[in-house]
């Protein structure tokens, strides 16, 4: 897990000279985007649009290109820091409830992740700046509850015992005016043998309680400040009471029957959504902030039930935590609505000062129904955003010095992880981040930014950067093309790749929803479509929208699959849709049904070459291979340095290869370090097509990238490379290669 300062500290924002994002990452004509920039710098800053060609800072390869486009909002803007503030809580207006009242009893069912952590909220409606309101909190003492005195001062009391680490407990706090005594308490759901961490502790004061704090009511957090007093676990029904119940009554109290009720919030209500349900008498509803995780097991789950749908009274716990985030709020520094007949194409805004620049890119589709060409590239900006930010820990001394000698982005997420990290990472309290954001910068989404930078790795690029290999390539090659995301996708369906003759995706279209998937395989296998998928591990995980936040999704890293961390038991549905998260294989949809190929080896950011079947030689195929004599393929290229790499996907006929589809060439020559993906591997002898890896019998060599061909129905066709690396191997030797010639030849038989 990545080690983090604080994100509202210089390092975590202030420290990048000017950052910036864009409301939406696909536009078209008529539409308007809106881009928010935070700039360091005392002078005004420059903002000024261009057309992104290539993202590879190599000084051997394609180099930085970018044509500069002429745009309205070309000009000077005043420069200001604009602040993030992670953490997830639940905000509740409670009306005049506090107004008169003389007693009180606030308590909540948690499973506490960072018990260690100091004044996290549980239930508050607390000012102790001005001495009003009341808390309930957890720290290294265990549950503490705070009063108000007024004039700036508060009385405090914590039970004294640390709570432990992922158990259920119950904890409490009360105070009595005509006593003035005030109580907190807490105890294990299932305590545990041997372990003494239950009571209760109470102080007495003299000053009468003003309750009132005249703000709202927060569920896992002391304010709305930041980080810092934001609770991190598992909450479930928070109840307050309007009088001071006894410890044994408060420990083990309910909302059913209670006629001291003032609020019960009930979380598995409207379990998609961001309202927090109050099943109290007086209706004080709420809303979520930052979106913590839903749909978790609470203290009562059986395991009779794994999907939340089934049984949601099992699932009315929310996971909160302290660097969520689902949108950084910034101002509108500038506009730019897409004037009729813009290019189609991959842009950005540059802004710049004399201290750095930021390219915050987006993505012009043509006008609906009116396609500039007849060629469609697929911008996967799915994938793109739930690797938004991934913190890979390699920013080390060698990463910078590659990065300033290229003159690439020196910024990682690794050093400035105060934006919130991608879903490949953890959150602080080590569980993993399950949703995602394209509301705020994204490091990693930045033309020449190197994700990897060890010996071998040529480039070292993933993404949008290696993407743009692609675009590169189509534009020194003269072949027009359209760009739209897989966002679109997911809107339109396959009606909007139905217009033309050739689709492409790029190298890793990884994460997809379900209408998107619909799309690509609609197009490829009903409609006549043309696919070319270019990438590898490409088709692989579901993922869902919000439905009430627009560019917000959630992927649960259910059972199989490489994951870079895995979804507790009975926590592999979605909350967003309802649906089994997962692979897509899991869900009865492998990559081989739409592509041909799937998912089989991963390694390092390595490559290796192809070398071509007998298949290929036939007269049927020689269209593909015209002016290609080599029986190699790709032992070169910007990615890995050759173009089977990284990550493999391989054809079978047992998870959906078509059977009229043709292995054109397999790689070979794989380094040590590629291994078979897990849902390959049942036993450490088997493997999931049922060859043996036993002496005495020959195994299928599994570790591989195949390139097929197959046709589909009414005329369509798919040619698949299954190679993260291969669009690295396009522009090698400007173009003039065996990679680039097998693929243009393909584009434009498909165009024809």
């Amino acid at each position: 897990m990545i080690a983090r300062p604080n994100p509202l500290s210089k390092q975590g924002v202030s420290m990048i000279p000017i950052i910036g994002y864009a409301d939406r990452l696909s536009v078209a004509p008529g539409e308007t985007v809106e881009f928010k920039v935070s700039s360091a710098a005392p002078a005004p800053y420059r903002a000024r649009l261009v057309r992104l060609i290539s993202g590879d800072p190599n000084p051997d390869g394609p180099v930085l290109l970018a044509a500069e486009i002429p745009a309205p909002f070309e000009g000077d803007y005043p420069s200001r820091l604009q602040a993030v503030r992670l953490g997830s809580y639940a905000e509740v207006d409670m009306g005049n409830d506090f107004d008169r009242l003389a007693a009180f009893t606030a308590s909540a069912t948690i499973w506490p992740t960072t018990p260690d952590k100091p004044e996290q909220g549980v239930v508050a409606r607390f000012d102790a700046a001005r001495g009003l309101g009341f808390a309930l909190s957890i720290g290294p003492e265990g549950a503490e509850a705070r009063i108000g005195l007024g004039g700036g001062r508060t009385a405090a009391v914590s039970v004294g015992k640390p709570l432990r680490p992922r158990r259920w407990a119950r904890v409490w706090c009360s105070y009595d005016r005509a006593s003035g005594v005030l109580r907190v308490g807490q105890g294990q759901i299932a305590p545990e043998f041997g372990v003494d961490d239950g009571g209760f502790a109470e102080t007495m004061t003299n000053v009468p309680a003003l309750l009132d704090a005249g703000r709202p009511l927060l569920i896992a957090a002391l304010n709305e400040a930041g980080p810092e007093t934001c609770f991190n676990g598992k909450i479930e029904r928070p109840i307050l009471h309007d009088r001071a119940r006894s410890p044994d009554h408060a420990l083990h109290a309910q909302s059913a029957g209670m006629t001291d009720v003032i609020a019960a919030w009930d979380f598995s209500r409207n379990m998609s959504s961001l309202d927090v349900i109050d099943v109290g008498p007086r209706g004080r509803h709420g809303r979520l902030v930052n979106l913590p995780a839903r749909a978790m097991t609470g203290s009562n789950w059986s395991g009779e039930e794994m999907s939340w749908r089934h049984r949601p009274t099992e699932y009315a716990a929310i996971h909160f935590h302290d660097d969520d985030i689902d949108d950084c709020r910034w101002a509108t520094d500038f506009v730019f609505t897409v004037p009729d007949g813009m290019k189609s194409g991959c842009y950005a805004a540059r802004v710049e000062t004399d201290a750095g620049q930021d390219d915050i890119p987006f993505f012009v589709r043509p006008a609906p129904g009116a396609p500039q060409a007849d060629l469609c590239v697929v911008i996967p900006t799915f994938t793109y955003v739930i690797y938004a930010n991934h913190a890979r820990g390699n920013t080390t001394e060698g990463y910078l010095a590659k990065a300033a000698a290229w003159g690439a982005r020196p910024w990682t997420p690794d050093s400035h992880p105060g934006f919130g990290l991608s879903t490949y990472n953890f959150h602080s309290d080590g569980s993993g981040i399950c949703h995602t954001t394209r509301h705020r910068p994204i490091l990693n989404l930045r033309p020449g930014y190197i994700s990897v930078a060890n010996g071998f790795a040529a480039s070292g690029l993933r993404h949008l950067p290696a993407d743009l290999h692609l675009i590169q390539w189509l534009e020194s090659r003269g072949l027009d093309y359209d760009v739209v995301t897989d966002e679109d996708l997911d809107r339109d369906g396959a009606d909007l790749l139905a217009a033309y003759k050739c689709v492409l995706t790029s190298s890793h279209p990884e994460y997809l929803t379900e209408g998107s998937l619909n799309a690509f395989h609609d197009y490829a296998h009903k409609r006549g479509g043309r696919l070319l998928y270019l990438g590898g591990n490409g088709f692989y995980w579901r993922i869902a929208k919000h439905p009430e936040l627009d560019g917000v999704y959630e992927i649960r890293r259910a059972e199989g699959g490489i994951r870079a961390w895995a979804a507790e038991p009975g926590e592999y549905w979605n909350a967003f849709d309802g649906q089994y998260g997962g692979l897509w294989r899991r869900n009865g949809r492998p990559p081989q049904a739409l592509a041909g190929v799937g998912f089989t080896s991963q390694g390092l950011l390595q490559g290796s070459h192809y070398r071509r079947t007998p298949a290929s030689f036939a007269p049927e195929h020689a269209w593909i291979f015209e002016g290609v004599e080599d029986e190699v393929i790709g032992d070169f290229g910007f990615s890995g340095g050759g173009a089977a790499g990284y990550e493999l996907d391989r054809a079978d006929p047992k998870l959906g290869t078509p059977p009229n589809a043709v292995v054109l060439a397999s790689s070979e020559a794989h380094q040590d370090h590629f291994v078979l993906v897990h849902e390959e591997q049942l036993t450490h002898v088997d493997t999931y097509p049922g060859v043996a890896q036993t002496a005495g019998r020959r195994p299928e060599p599994l570790i591989r990238a195949d390139i097929v061909y197959f046709d589909t129905a009414n005329g369509g066709a798919v040619f698949s490379v299954g190679s993260i690396t291969f669009c690295g191997s396009l522009p090698w030797n400007g173009g003039d290669n065996n990679v680039s010639r097998m693929t243009e030849n393909v584009i434009r038989a498909f165009l024809k």
